[in-house]
């Protein structure tokens, strides 16, 4: 399957993280948030999403509805997360529970409608970079096809710099460019974040985008907000600059 051919007048980023419950839907809510406030028609790509509830009669996403709120194009779920599996389990599992199959190409497929519909689109992972999600590829395998920046969540806590090592080797090799990280405090009582934050910006090499400490027990959007205050994406390439100003 060949890699899909960007549009230059366009961005988009790959949203992956060191694991799963690591903050990856707050980045990139926190990314759309950005995007959305400088004036671009900004959209938000959750492609597989396992675990979901029925809401009215639909069954309905946490981590897809974060995405749609930020975002300022608003998506048919079919296209916004084309794999809404009902399990919390893992995405290839929960497909064969219920005798469905993930296939890429149909990913590729919407990713290529939103891209038509939007000047920047958040491409959000599940799990961590290596999860399969049939018998044959994984999120890693996906992440190589849409060919896209990767935006990395560390999810700060005890072996998270190993964890983060090793998935900066996995999108090296893969041949995607690392555009930026993110340190997302997940255990708050960790020792020595700060220390484990240092040591991972003299090994990365990438622009570190922030810390976000934990921040407690928020509304979703609220969250988002107070995330962004921790982060500054205007380092990341290709950011746009805020409508009605110019690029130097």
């Amino acid at each position: 399957m060949a890699k899909l051919i960007a549009n230059p007048q366009q961005v988009a980023w790959f949203i992956a993280g060191t694991d799963t419950e690591i903050g990856k839907t707050l980045i990139a809510g926190a990314l759309l948030h950005g995007l959305t406030k400088t004036g671009v028609r900004s959209a938000g790509m959750k492609p597989v999403a396992a675990g979901a509830e029925l809401r009215d009669g639909a069954w309905r996403n946490d981590d897809a509805d974060v995405l749609a709120a930020e975002a300022s194009v608003a998506l048919p779920q079919e296209l916004s997360t084309p794999f809404l599996l009902r399990q919390p389990t893992a995405p290839h599992i929960a497909a064969a529970q219920e005798e469905r199959k993930i296939e890429l190409a149909h990913i590729l497929s919407c990713y290529q409608q939103i891209s038509a519909l939007a000047d920047a689109v958040i491409v959000e992972g599940v799990g961590g970079f290596r999860v399969p999600l049939n018998d044959t590829h994984d999120t890693a395998d996906l992440a190589q096809q849409l060919g896209l920046p990767v935006v990395l969540v560390v999810g700060l806590r005890l072996g998270c710099i190993s964890h983060a090592l090793l998935t900066a080797e996995a999108i090296a090799a893969r041949g995607l460019q690392l555009a930026g990280w993110v340190a997302n405090t997940v255990d708050p009582a960790m020792l020595n974040a700060d220390a484990n934050i240092a040591a991972l910006k003299s090994r990365i090499d990438a622009p570190f985008l922030g810390h976000v400490p934990r921040m407690g027990e928020l509304p979703a959007r609220a969250l988002v907000e107070a995330a962004v205050s921790h982060l500054d994406f205007s380092c990341l390439p290709g950011w746009p600059a805020p409508s009605g100003t110019h690029p130097i």
